[in-house]
């Protein structure tokens, strides 16, 4: 089976990418965790787009008492709000565990985190692993191929004949359609 073939799952921790990419972190800075995670939802439904992975964003309950949220965003992209008192990282675990018990042969799943123990666990798990900056690389890389695949437009002609003309030319042209013969 070619890799083309098989499941690419990406599990993303949510707030270790806003941490460590500069734009998220200014973003956060500026406008809050709210105006950060919808930056980073953008991003990666167009990467995910790109790439046809199956990209799952998981964020931490972040002190919040309320049960796990899951919001589709588009058939590419998920974003998943763990239980209170239940890490992105356990999540990404569980979901590593579960996939490993399944059939791996049609099944590639990489895990986006810069957290060095869920590093190893999630390899432990026969996952791939990418670093926040790695991730935050491959999507710009991703960006500028697609921008200079994009067709570029042509300058519209001008339809008047008059414009391909020189200066005298379009003024004997000027009298003879107004009957000026001269």
């Amino acid at each position: 089976m070619k890799q083309d073939d098989c499941i690419a799952k990406l599990l993303v921790d949510g707030y270790n990418m806003i941490g460590a990419w500069p734009l998220l972190v200014q973003r956060k800075q500026q406008d809050g965790f709210d105006a950060a995670r919808r930056e980073l939802i953008e991003i990666l439904a167009n990467y995910s787009a790109r790439k046809g992975l199956d990209t799952h964003l998981v964020f931490d309950a972040h002190g919040v008492q309320s049960p796990s949220v899951q919001e589709v965003v588009t058939d590419r992209l998920s974003v998943h709000y763990t239980n209170f008192g239940q890490t992105a990282d356990t999540y990404i675990e569980k979901v590593c565990a579960q996939l490993m018990h399944q059939s791996r042969r049609n099944h590639r799943i990489i895990v986006a985190t810069s957290d060095r123990v869920h590093q190893l666990t999630v390899t432990g798990y026969g996952a791939e692993w990418m670093s926040a900056r790695q991730l935050e690389s491959d999507i710009h890389l991703i960006h500028q191929q697609s921008l200079r695949r994009r067709p570029r437009r042509p300058q519209p002609a001008s339809r008047s004949l008059m414009s391909g003309l020189n200066q005298e030319a379009q003024e004997k042209l000027m009298r003879l359609r107004f009957g000026h013969r001269g």
